[in-house]
C-alpha cells in the first residue's frame, strides 16, 4: 500500500524520469565550454535535485544551497563524468553528499552515515501492522493525502529516507540508487524495505488516531 501511495504521488509530481535523446549531446557541449547546453541540463533536473536535497535537509535555506553547490560542483567536474550511468544519477550523488555534508555540520556527532552498516535484516523490521478499519483515500483528498505522506516520509531516518525519495518517487533502478549512494544493490533493498515499513507502522498510527480523534467527539 505504501508503495501504491508513493506511485501516485510521483506520477502526480512527474517525476518518472524520460529518457532524453539529447543528454550525451548536451553533455559533450558543455564539456566543450558550451554554458547554453549546461544550462538546460540544468533546468532539466533542477527541481528533482532541490525536492532530493530538501526532503534529506529538511531545511529550504540547505536546500538552496545544496542545488547551487551540486550543479557548480557537477560543472567543475564534468569531465569525471564516466557515462557509465545517466547524467541524473551522478548529479544525485554528488547532491546526496553535499546535502550529508550540511546535516554534519548542523548535528555533528549525531549523524549517522548513508553506507554505514546497519541491522536491516527482514526478520528485525517485520512485524505485525493494524489495518486502517477505514479507506484513507476515502476522507481525504490526493494533495492531503500526498502532504500526510510526505510528512511521514521527512520524519524518516536519512539514510531511509535518501533511499525511498530515490526509488519510490524519483523512481530510479535499484542498481542506479545503490552507485548514486554508493552503497551495495541488497543494502538499497533492505533500506527501502525498511523505510516502508516504518512509514506503514507511522501512516498506521498516524490514521488510527485522526479516526480516535473522531469517536471522541461522536
Amino acid at each position: 500500500m505504501i508503495k501504491a501511495r508513493a506511485d501516485r504521488f510521483s506520477m502526480a509530481h512527474s517525476s518518472t524520469q524520460p529518457a532524453y535523446s539529447d543528454e550525451g549531446e548536451l553533455i559533450a557541449r558543455a564539456r566543450a565550454g558550451d554554458a547554453a547546453a549546461f544550462t538546460q541540463l540544468v533546468e532539466r533536473y533542477e527541481r528533482r535535485i532541490y525536492r532530493l536535497a530538501r526532503h534529506i535537509t529538511q531545511n529550504d535555506e540547505d536546500a538552496e544551497d545544496v542545488l547551487q553547490d551540486s550543479f557548480l560542483k557537477a560543472f567543475q567536474h564534468l569531465n569525471d563524468f564516466q557515462e557509465q550511468s545517466r547524467f541524473y544519477t551522478w548529479l544525485v550523488r554528488i547532491a546526496v553528499n553535499e546535502s550529508l555534508m550540511r546535516l554534519r555540520k548542523r548535528k555533528p556527532g549525531r549523524f549517522v552515515s548513508l553506507d554505514e552498516e546497519i541491522d536491516t535484516g527482514e526478520e528485525t523490521v517485520a512485524r505485525e501492522i493494524a489495518v486502517w478499519d477505514d479507506n484513507p483515500e476515502q476522507r481525504y483528498s490526493q494533495q492531503e493525502l500526498r502532504q500526510i505522506l510526505m510528512q511521514a516520509v521527512d520524519s524518516l531516518s536519512p539514510i531511509f529516507r535518501t533511499v525511498f525519495i530515490l526509488r519510490d518517487i524519483d523512481e530510479l533502478s535499484t542498481e542506479e540508487t545503490a552507485r548514486a549512494l554508493n552503497i551495495s544493490v541488497p543494502a538499497v533493498k533492505s533500506r527501502l524495505l525498511r523505510a516502508r515499513l516504518e512509514l506503514r507502522d507511522r501512516l498506521t498510527r498516524f490514521f488510527k488516531r485522526k479516526a480516535d480523534d473522531v469517536f471522541a467527539y461522536m
